[in-house]
This record gives structure tokens, C-alpha cells and sequence, in this order.
């Protein structure tokens, strides 16, 4: 899997690659070993005599407004792969959960300053100059003592020097590593503190969970937690994840976190009670209800965290794009965009679009010279006609009414071209809104180039040139596309959701990750999608030409594999500590089966041509009942059932005609079953 991730983020596994054994801190060897890799960087050419040069490798800040501050060592912007390395090759290893705070303090004993050096204490409230006199690695805390001069910013202004003494004594003159940043040295002595500090601040702020330590200890930490949510951790700072999935995952953490703290106390008040009372018995059904919503919580926080995972399956996401409605004095206005108006295009517009006939009433026009502007100025049944050129566009089309946007020549005479970062390129949803003749080409959007969430939307003899994900139909949503050219998604090229209608004839869909993923929900049921696929030619992608997700993890397997019994099992491993492996559902081995042991199945190489629904949905329904009957074996390994063989509906595909695929990667067809 790490290759996997390292790939994704741009590296070579060369960049990466751990050292043939893990270091022997014990010598002197593994010790010069480990300050090399911690300060290798990814073009440094630098040999043995260049780190024996005197001076900091790294760089200093000043915090802004804190002019009275010294510089400190600046170690918040590293790498993926430096933190990666720091935490597979030195740090964590391949310990597990319980033993992160042993290995992370055998670390910190190797390369951390005992004392001599001043660090800045910063809180949400105040931030103080201190000296480090003594560590206690054990606790991860340093034994500190006010800095002279005495430097102090607060946000109160009542705090003074007596407040922070009677403070620290409070503490005990113990402060937590992680809220110390190390006082810049130019000497480089203390540059090992600095950064073997900022990887500890770093775990706890962003890796480490309060759960992580009940999780089953046979798995390695590093890999089970630890790198998938790194990895998600620099795909939000790169913009690679939909800001509606940020805030999904942000939410879930701060539910998961709750319940558990509820959970906690409950599981405590529990232990202390040794009497049979009726209220010990309502704790432990509440008890038990935490502990279901708990797994659940921490079965969606995984299903984001991987990278697979959270590819293939949806999430919930509603635009909050207000529709204006009818115009006021209730016209309707045709809207023209060109960067120039000639008088021979006027005439031929006239001609053509503007007063093909006798008019039987007057059309108000309006002129831009951007569609982005022409488009933000439309009602309810406007028309926007966008002339030949090459536009550039630095905003999202958001279109909540149903309009008509559509190019006045050939698609490749009219470019929409999408520069700066977003989520989408042209959200869609109108009731009923057709855009036609023209080329969008898309930079930088995280999600895709064309969403549909809500309403109809019909696209016709257009080019879209995407850049990650192709178009995303959403849940109710309606979409038609006709006679098109789709091709360049590092995702799929159309993304169809569960409880969706999308119709496609006579397209080209190619050199994408995936022509056409069918989405699932992890745990929420919703309608199957209807789909028709007539006259279609899928080919060249890279995966397969159709991918087809059905779930069943938790949902359907809680149904089975829980009863009382099991779930006072359940409770008892909660509030005991002691673990059957055996006697209950794992959901980590799950998550396992779903994303190392369960491969995509795809059978062998169809013929380059494939026409008539009957061919296809066979394909599928061999597809998926192989899967499934690996799957059940798998499963029952783990003495869970699956009670259903047939996890393909062909109710979703109404109709499928006269289709090609040719030359995808791994197949025309492939399943992911859970």
C-alpha cells in the first residue's frame, strides 16, 4: 500500500524507500544513520563531509506580531514523504497501537537535547519564553523553567508574571513536547530537538485518535492508521479532496470523539458498580448502543482515510446554489457572449439564432464578453449564446435555473477554459438546463468538471477535456448526453450515484482512470440508478470501461452477525479489556478484505466490440457472482454469512445497445464487492 500512496503523491518509491533494516539506535552507527535520514531532503547530493559542516540545516521564523519573540526553528512545512520516513524507519516502526508512546520515547532518548536549550510555550491563550532544564521521555514532557528576560504575549491582559509562576508550579514545571517550538540556533546542535519535536506535535495534532489504543494490537499501526491518514492529511493541503468531503470527515471525527469520551465515562461509572440495579442495566444498553455508533463512526473515518475507499465510494453532498426564479416584470432575455462584436457576426447571429423567422414579439438581448458574467445575470428560461473564441474563466458556472447555454459554431471554436482552484467547474441544478456546441476544458477542479446534483441537465455535441473526474451525476439527479467526446480524467469519466438517472448515446469516453463508475453508499440505502447506454464507444482508459460498486459491509453484515449474545460480547470486551477476535465482527479485517485482499475482479479480455444488453449484463452478473463467492469465503473465515449471492441488480441498466469497448487497461467490465 505504501508504494501505492508514495505513487499517488508524486514520488518514486526510490524517494522513499526504507533502509534495509530498521535502525539500531543502541550504536553509534544507527544513531549517525538516524540524523541522516531525518535531514535528508529529496535533492540533496550532499555527502558525509557536507553534514559535517558546522551551521542549521534548517530554517527560523519570527511568529508574526511577536517582534520581542526570538526566531524560532520553522519545521511545520515538511514533506509527505520526510514525515513518512520519519515515522515508518525511526519512530514508529512496526509497533502497535499500544506501544506508539514506548517507541515514540525511545526515539526522542536518542535524539533530543536533555537541556540547554529555550523553547517558546504556546497555548491558545498565551505564549512564554522558557528554558529546558530536564526531559522526562517516559511522559513526553520537558522540565522547564522561565526564561530571563521574562518574555510574555497574552490574550489577557491580567495575566502577569505571579499568574504564570503559580501556573507552572501547578504543572509542576512539566510541559507536554508537542506545545514547545525550539528557539533558533544557528550552530545546528539543537536541529534533531527541533524536528523530532515537530514530529511528535505533528502525530498528536493530526494522527493520533483517543481510540486508536483499543483497536486490535495484531495489525501494524503504521500502516493500518498511520499512512492512510497522513496521506489524507497532504491530500487536503494539495487540494485533492472535495471541500464536501473535508467537512463530512471533520464532523465525524469531532461525533466519533464525543461518543467515545460518553462511552468512557459510561464503561467508568460502570466498573465502579458492583450492585444489579435497574439503572446498571439501563447504562449498559446505552452502553451498548454507544459502542454500535462508535464502530459505525469508525468504519465511515476509515472508509475516507483510504485512498481507494474513497474513489469509489460517494458521499452526501447538497449545493446550497439558490435558484432566482422568474424575472420580476417576467421576460425572458437572450444573452450574447462574444470578446468582440463584429457586424458580419451580428448579421449572421440575427440570421441564424436571433430572428430566424418573423418575430412574433421583440427579444431582449443582452451583451457580455465573458459567459461567466452572462450566466450569473440569468433567470428562469434565459438563453445564453456563446459566439466562437477562447474563453477563460476564473470562477465556477453555478446554474440553479433552467436555461439554455449553448456555442454558436463548432465545439472547437468555442473553449471555456477554467483557470484557479475549485471544487467543481460547472455546477448544475436547474430543473430542466441543456448546454450545447462547445469545448470546456478544465484546470484544477478538485471534483470534476461537471456536476450534476439535482434536476435534469442535457449536454450535447460538446468536448470536455477534464482534468480530474469527468462528470458526477448525484443522487436524484437526471443527466442525458449526447454525441460528445469526454476523455483526460485522472478519476472516471462519468460518476453515476445510487437513486440517479443517466442516459448516454453516441459518445466517446476515453483516456481516463475509469470510463464509467457506479457508485455505492457504504451504509445508506437509496434506489438503484437507472442507466442507458446506446451507440457508445468506451476505450483506451486505463482501467476498465465500466466499474460497478456494491457494498455489503456492515449494514447487511450487522443484520447477521449480531444478536444478543454477540452484542453483550461486544460490550463485555468494551468494558473489560479483553479482546475476542473470534466471537465478533472485525471490522478492521474488513476494511482489509475491502481494499488488499479483495481486488477488482474483471473476467478475460472481451472482443474489441460488444453490442446488445444481453452481452453486457451477463458479463456483469458473472462478474459479480464469482466476486461474491470469493467474498463468502472469505467472510465466513470470520464466521460472518452473506445471505445474498446476486449483488448485481440488472434492473439499473433499462437499456444497452450497440456499445464498443476497446482497449481498456484491465477490461470492459469489472466489479468491487464488499
Amino acid at each position: 500500500m505504501a508504494e501505492g500512496l508514495l505513487a499517488g503523491g508524486g514520488l518514486g518509491s526510490e524517494a522513499m524507500a526504507p533502509e534495509p533494516e530498521l535502525p539500531g539506535w543502541a550504536t553509534d552507527e544507527g544513531l549517525e544513520r538516524l540524523e541522516k535520514g531525518l535531514f535528508e531532503n529529496e535533492d540533496s547530493c550532499s555527502d558525509c563531509s557536507d553534514r559535517a559542516k558546522p551551521g542549521s540545516s534548517l530554517q527560523s521564523f519570527v511568529p508574526e506580531g511577536k517582534t520581542h519573540f526570538p526566531e524560532m526553528f520553522q519545521t511545520s512545512q515538511l514533506l509527505f514523504y520526510e514525515r513518512f520516513r520519519a515515522y515508518q524507519d525511526y519512530i514508529l516502526a512496526d509497533c502497535k497501537a499500544s506501544e506508539v508512546k514506548e517507541f515514540t520515547a525511545e526515539f526522542l532518548e536518542k535524539v533530543l537535547e536533555p537541556s540547554g536549550w529555550r523553547a517558546v510555550w504556546q497555548t491558545n491563550v498565551f505564549e512564554v519564553l522558557v528554558e529546558v532544564t530536564d526531559v522526562d521521555f517516559a511522559a513526553l514532557k520537558a522540565v522547564v523553567r522561565l526564561a530571563d528576560p521574562y518574555l510574555c504575549e497574552s490574550q489577557v491582559s491580567a495575566f502577569t508574571l505571579e499568574c504564570m509562576k503559580e501556573l507552572l508550579d501547578l504543572k509542576e514545571y512539566r510541559l507536554p513536547l508537542q506545545e514547545l517550538w525550539v528557539v533558533f540556533d544557528d550552530s545546528g546542535l539543537f536541529d534533531q530537538t527541533a524536528l523530532a519535536i515537530e514530529h511528535v506535535r505533528f502525530f498528536y495534532q493530526n494522527i493520533w485518535r483517543s481510540w486508536d489504543e483499543e483497536e486490535e494490537d495484531e495489525y501494524d499501526y503504521f500502516v493500518r492508521c498511520v499512512e492512510p491518514r497522513l496521506r489524507l492529511h497532504y491530500d487536503i493541503l494539495e487540494d485533492r479532496v472535495p471541500s464536501g468531503l473535508i467537512v463530512d470527515y471533520q464532523n465525524l471525527l469531532t461525533q466519533c470523539e464525543e461518543s467515545y469520551r460518553k462511552f468512557l465515562n459510561l464503561r467508568s461509572s460502570l466498573s465502579n458498580c458492583n450492585s444489579d440495579s435497574e439503572q446498571e442495566n439501563i447504562s449498559m444498553v446505552e452502553g451498548l448502543k454507544l459502542y454500535s455508533e462508535i464502530e459505525q463512526l469508525k468504519q465511515k473515518l476509515k472508509l475516507i482515510e483510504n485512498p481507494l475507499l474513497r474513489y469509489v465510494f460517494g458521499y452526501q453532498k447538497n449545493s446550497n446554489i439558490q435558484a432566482k426564479g422568474i424575472r420580476p416584470n417576467g421576460r425572458k432575455i437572450t444573452h450574447v457572449v462574444s470578446s468582440t462584436m463584429m457586424t458580419g457576426l451580428l448579421q449572421s447571429l440575427l440570421r441564424d439564432r436571433l430572428c430566424p423567422e418573423p418575430c412574433k414579439e421583440e427579444i431582449e438581448i443582452q451583451f457580455h464578453s465573458d459567459p461567466l458574467s452572462a450566466i450569473n445575470a440569468c433567470y428562469e428560461g434565459d438563453t445564453v449564446i456563446v459566439c466562437p473564441g477562447h474563453y477563460v474563466v476564473r470562477g465556477a458556472f453555478s446554474i440553479a435555473d433552467s436555461i439554455e447555454l449553448e456555442g454558436y459554431g463548432l465545439p472547437d471554436d468555442i473553449v471555456i477554459e477554467k483557470k484557479g482552484k475549485g471544487d467543481t467547474f460547472v455546477d448544475c441544478t436547474g430543473a430542466d438546463i441543456k448546454i450545447s456546441s462547445m469545448k470546456f476544458v478544465q484546470h484544477d477542479a478538485v471534483e470534476g468538471i461537471l456536476i450534476i446534483h439535482r434536476g435534469k441537465t442535457t449536454l450535447e455535441n460538446c468536448v470536455l477535456q477534464c482534468e480530474t473526474t469527468g462528470v458526477t451525476v448525484r443522487t436524484s439527479a437526471e443527466f442525458l448526453m449526447k454525441n460528445s467526446d469526454l476523455y483526460g480524467a485522472k478519476g472516471a469519466g462519468i460518476e453515476i450515484y445510487p437513486g440517479s438517472k443517466c442516459t448516454l448515446s453516441d459518445n466517446g469516453i476515453h483516456h481516463c482512470k475509469e470510463g464509467i463508475l457506479i457508485k455505492d453508499f457504504l451504509d445508506e440505502h437509496y434506489d438503484i440508478p437507472k442507466i442507458s447506454m446506446v451507440n457508445n464507444v468506451i476505450h483506451n482508459n486505463e482501467g476498465y470501461g465500466v466499474v460497478l460498486v456494491k457494498p455489503t459491509i456492515f449494514s447487511d453484515l450487522q443484520e447477521d452477525a449480531q444478536d444478543e449474545t454477540e452484542e453483550n460480547k461486544a460490550l463485555k470486551v468494551q468494558t473489560s479489556g479483553e479482546a475476542d477476535v473470534a466471537e465478533r465482527v472485525d471490522l478492521e479485517e474488513l476494511i482489509q478484505c475491502a481494499t488488499g485482499k479483495m481486488e477488482l475482479y474483471a473476467r478475460a479480455e472481451l472482443s474489441e466490440q460488444v453490442e446488445g444488453n444481453c452481452e453486457i449484463v451477463n458479463e456483469l452478473v458473472a462478474a459479480s457472482t464469482q466476486k461474491g463467492q470469493m467474498k463468502k469465503k472469505r467472510l465466513s473465515e470470520l464466521g460472518i454469512t452473506q445471505a445474498d449471492d446476486n449483488l448485481m441488480s440488472q434492473e439499473m441498466f433499462v437499456s444497452i445497445v450497440g456499445n464498443q469497448f476497446k482497449w481498456n487497461g484491465k477490461g470492459s467490465f469489472g466489479t468491487f464487492l464488499f
